[in-house]
């Protein structure tokens, strides 16, 4: 028997968020390492160059990087590829692609979209993660306006749309693909409802989840997902 699997890990990244779910889905035994948001090249560097989370080591020791290669590793190593062979191929590896290229970059607007959501996220994040004392008061209080001044209030700016809007509308034109069945994957969950969930899931620890509980068809299919965790 080999070692324990682990999933080095940040519990407030939407990445991680998205393997995570598929493992508790999955029923599987794994460690989750929790990482120092502040050294994460330094925690990961047994993973080469990736210097990024979420890694997954197997019960071989041979690890796995990159959040949607990693779901779909987990799918054939430890579920007989069931999730990759639901429906059309063609289908499911077009709306992972429009998951990871649009539902990612709406992660940063709702949470640092206004100086106080911004202020918010760094505080809960500080409490939530892996830091040092001193670099937990450095995030919480010099993250913010960062977050908010240079990433957040740019990408907002380029969409047009409210935070809120923009994930509204995201989930609409993703419920709107199942058809009138339970998941995207039609009875069951697919891998594009599990990325689909590890994106929304991230945001569910922060105030601004609330922002997304009037979407009717989203919070339905939300609680569906969350029914189907181990």
């Amino acid at each position: 028997m080999g070692q324990t699997p682990t999933l080095h890990m940040l519990y407030t990244c939407p990445f991680c968020w998205k393997v995570r779910s598929l493992t508790e889905h999955l029923g599987m035994d794994v460690e989750y390492i929790g990482v120092n948001g502040m050294k994460i090249k330094k925690e990961v560097a047994f993973a080469g160059d990736w210097g990024k989370v979420p890694v997954f080591t197997g019960e071989d020791g041979n690890y796995v990087v990159d959040s949607t290669p990693l779901m779909i590793h987990l799918d054939a190593t430890y579920n007989g590829g069931k999730m990759a062979a639901m429906g059309d191929a063609e289908r499911q590896k077009k709306w992972l692609d429009w998951a990871d290229a649009n539902v990612s970059k709406a992660t940063v607007p709702i949470l640092y979209g206004t100086l106080g959501a911004a202020l918010k996220t760094t505080t809960r994040i500080s409490k939530l993660e892996k830091f040092g004392f001193f670099s937990k008061r450095l995030y919480a209080w010099a993250g913010f306006p960062i977050m908010w001044g240079i990433i957040a209030r740019k990408r907002v700016k380029k969409d047009g749309r409210t935070p809120k809007q923009l994930w509204h509308d995201l989930l609409t034109e993703f419920t709107d693909q199942h058809g009138g069945k339970p998941f995207f994957g039609g009875a069951e969950p697919d891998l594009v409802d599990f990325a689909m969930f590890g994106y929304t899931r991230s945001i569910s620890p922060f105030p601004q989840f609330k922002l997304l509980e009037d979407h009717e068809k989203g919070m339905v299919w939300y609680q569906r997902m969350m029914g189907t965790l181990q």
